[in-house]
């Protein structure tokens, strides 16, 4: 493989992103790039995942080793239809947020036949890739601006595009440049009563907590501050979203403290004014709730949020002077640097995090076309990752919202909950996410049933696809355990990719039920009795049934006029191939069976019937197919030793003969096939098929299976296999013929089957 460029093309389908993934990660190991692999396959997958939702395009994905740096392009077939943005232009984009944030660069580039979106990964340990991300970096949407110079990083339209809009803090949050809490003024440098920066929430403990490099910090930190100021204890306050004051790390005598209620809001001037401070007795609002005679603090802040506070703490007055809160206060900086360092290196984990199980969670998704399959893995991603149960609406044309499938994590309680929610108001109409208070109008009886799930704190997702609702998800969470705003972006994510998959696994069954449909109106109805003959048929149409298939049989009476007394004497049987699949190859297929029908009731014979159909099919002009053709017409013997047949076998696999020794033959010779050529004259090849003798009829599907590079009808192999069906009756005949096929190749066949077994008895 060239160590500079690699470059495969997929095809529109939905395994190919899964396929490209791994093209990304093999051509990255080759070239030991290994550190970098994760984020481009992540990048690749949203941008192929693009291609084949809004382009509907075949793709191709490069990558190319520059300089050390990685560039890789996935590039589609549709330059007109343009980029569509999640937030900005769309409801349901996907790829482009993603791409901002994980890529050193990114842009678009247009052809007259193509469209390519690239992203540039920098080396690990080179200059571009060595800087941590700023927390906004991690929050900010992707610039609206798509077409871009290459020397514009991601990074940085990302961020003018959020100072212009808005500015997401660490926990989530969004809030309004210049605005306090309720989108007033804020007071003070945290705002009225403390919450924050100007208009801003501090930043939410439990995400440093979860950080070991955050513990870490926090705990060197009170140590040093202990050491430098000697104090009996110290410790680290850290903020939660609603202002109370949690422990994040403590020594010495600190480590019995109970904070109680202290919050943001209870601090002294000092303290909102986010400076250091030092309180000689326990008047201090902080003192007091430490239970300190004396206290040394300073802030912690992050981009102008508080974080928390640093403490030392004494039993004894007037411990701590002037000089010890410029102490605190510098060692309060320090430390505000390294847990900053620690927070985005949580956000960056916790971002990956959320972004590989969308990703997984697409895979999952496009790999089902069942309906009710797909509704069953959305509620099961949900649950437990998200919530604690979730509820799948479906809305069809016919009828309103219906429960389609529930799931809880305790078992025990689905049954409840599906009865909860058949009583509970309907799902909400709505084309936005929001909170759902259908559970408070179930009756009082059923709540009770329910137990403490009637209280669930519940949210609404609505399905939407092609610009309309088809459904919508219901999650729901104890009452106690509120949904953080990553767990509601991520259910929205969610969604708006499950709609997609439900849309094609509805389109995918109509389409199925509707090829089903027309494939059975273009095989008979039956198959007559014909004395002294054994009759049977197999057909199996390829792929999973959403197309129809160009091979077709059939069996029927002639030579009578409707309604006539007498007994048949002659039957006529047909077995072809429409060249192509689809409506075009069905259209050719009922021309094909209908007109063999009406021309043998004329008692045409066979070659007129085949010349007749001949022209039908070239007047069809460019609808018309090619079609190969075996057309015979079965007489008893006056003997009843067995039967006589004319046949014609125009293009078509020839019949094999089989004989009561074992010995197999061609019944018929070959003669061109209809659909090419103007008056063609035809003729017949006549058997007598004598008792215990085996007339076996096939489509090309037969005998054009494939096993590698090798063809069951190679080297007379469909010869070998009948010769081997000495004795048997024609359904078992025809049963091991359809066996040695499935079993031929590991891989499903990928054209139709059909046969006719006549066995003479």
């Amino acid at each position: 493989m060239d160590r500079q460029t690699a470059s495969a093309t997929f095809p529109s389908a939905a395994a190919a992103v899964a396929d490209a993934r791994r093209f990304v990660r093999k051509v990255l190991a080759d070239w030991g790039m290994d550190e970098v692999a994760d984020d481009a396959v992540l990048a690749t997958s949203e941008l192929a995942t693009n291609a084949i939702a809004y382009a509907g395009t075949s793709f191709e994905v490069s990558c190319h080793l520059e300089e050390g740096d990685v560039r890789i392009e996935v590039r589609d077939r549709h330059p007109t239809r343009g980029i569509e943005m999640p937030g900005v232009t769309a409801s349901s984009g996907r790829g482009l947020p993603s791409i901002a944030r994980l890529a050193a660069a990114w842009g678009v580039s247009y052809d007259r036949r193509t469209k390519g979106v690239w992203f540039r990964l920098p080396r690990p340990g080179s200059a571009a890739a060595s800087g941590s991300l700023a927390a906004e970096d991690i929050a900010a949407e992707p610039a609206p601006e798509i077409i871009r110079p290459s020397g514009v990083t991601g990074r940085e339209a990302a961020r003018e595009w959020a100072r212009e809009r808005v500015r997401h803090d660490g926990s989530g949050e969004t809030v309004r440049e210049g605005a306090g809490p309720g989108g007033q003024p804020g007071g003070g440098r945290y705002g009225e009563g403390g919450m924050g920066g100007v208009g801003e929430a501090p930043v939410a403990g439990d995400r440093l907590l979860r950080s070991p490099a955050a513990v870490e910090a926090m705990e060197d930190g009170v140590a040093t501050v202990r050491e430098v100021l000697g104090a009996e204890g110290a410790a680290v306050l850290l903020t939660e979203r609603d202002g109370r004051l949690i422990i994040g790390a403590s020594v010495g005598t600190a480590t019995e403290l109970h904070l109680g209620e202290l919050s943001v809001a209870g601090l002294g001037p000092a303290a909102r004014a986010g400076s250091a401070w030092v309180a000689a007795d326990a008047s201090d609002p902080a003192a007091a709730a430490l239970r300190a005679r004396s206290l040394a603090a300073a802030p912690l802040e992050s981009q102008g949020r508080l974080t928390g506070l640093v403490v030392a703490v004494s039993s004894a007055s007037g411990r701590f002077v002037e000089a010890d809160g410029a102490r605190i206060g510098r060692l309060a900086d320090e430390m505000s640097l390294s847990l900053e360092k620690a927070r985005v290196g949580e956000l960056e984990r916790s971002w990956r995090g959320w972004l590989s199980f969308v990703a997984e969670a697409s895979d999952l998704l496009a790999g089902t076309l069942d309906q009710e399959r797909t509704m069953a893995l959305v509620a099961q991603l949900v649950v437990p990752r998200l919530a604690t149960w979730c509820a799948v609406y479906t809305v069809t044309e016919s009828e309103p919202d219906r429960l389609a499938y529930v799931w809880h994590a305790d078992e025990n309680r689905s049954d409840g909950l599906r009865e909860l929610l058949e009583h509970a108001g309907a799902a909400p109409p709505t084309d936005a996410p929001g909170p759902w208070n259908g559970l408070a109008t179930a009756p009082d009886d059923v709540r009770a049933a329910a137990g403490d799930t009637a209280s669930d704190q519940v949210y609404a997702f609505p399905l939407i696809a092609r610009g309309r609702r088809i459904g919508t998800i219901v999650i729901g969470r104890p009452a106690g355990d509120r949904f953080p705003r990553s767990a509601v972006e991520l259910a929205e994510e969610l969604s708006r990719r499950a709609a997609l998959a439900v849309d094609n696994a509805r389109l995918f069954s109509a389409q199925t039920a509707m090829s089903s449909a027309l494939q059975r109106s273009l095989l008979p109805p039956g198959i007559p009795e014909i004395p002294g003959l054994e009759v049977a048929v197999v057909y199996e149409p390829a792929g999973e049934g959403s197309e129809v298939g160009g091979d077709f049989y059939d069996v029927f009476e002639s030579g009578l006029p409707p309604g006539s007394p007498a007994p048949a004497s002659r039957w006529r049987f047909a077995i072809g191939d429409v060249c192509g699949t689809g409506p075009e190859a069905a259209a050719v297929t009922g021309l094909a069976r209908h007109a063999l029908r009406i021309l043998a009731a004329e008692d045409m014979s066979v070659p007129a019937v085949l010349g007749r159909l001949n022209r039908l099919i070239l007047g069809e002009g460019e609808r018309g197919r090619l079609l190969t053709l075996l057309h015979g017409e079965i007489a008893a013997r006056h003997r009843r030793d067995g039967v006589t047949i004319r046949l014609t076998s125009a293009g078509h696999p020839p019949p094999l003969l089989l004989g009561p020794d074992g010995g197999v033959r061609e019944a018929a010779s070959p003669q061109p096939l209809l659909g090419v050529f103007d008056g063609v004259e035809f003729h017949t090849d006549t058997v007598d098929l004598r008792r215990g003798e085996v007339l076996l009829c096939v489509t090309d599907g037969v005998t054009e299976r494939r096993s590698g590079n090798r063809l069951l009808g190679d080297g007379h192999g469909l010869e070998r296999l009948l010769a081997g069906c000495t004795g048997l009756s024609a359904g078992a005949v025809a049963a091991r013929i359809q066996r040695a096929v499935r079993d031929f190749g590991p891989e499903p066949s990928n054209d139709d089957i059909a046969l006719i077994v006549l066995r003479a008895s």
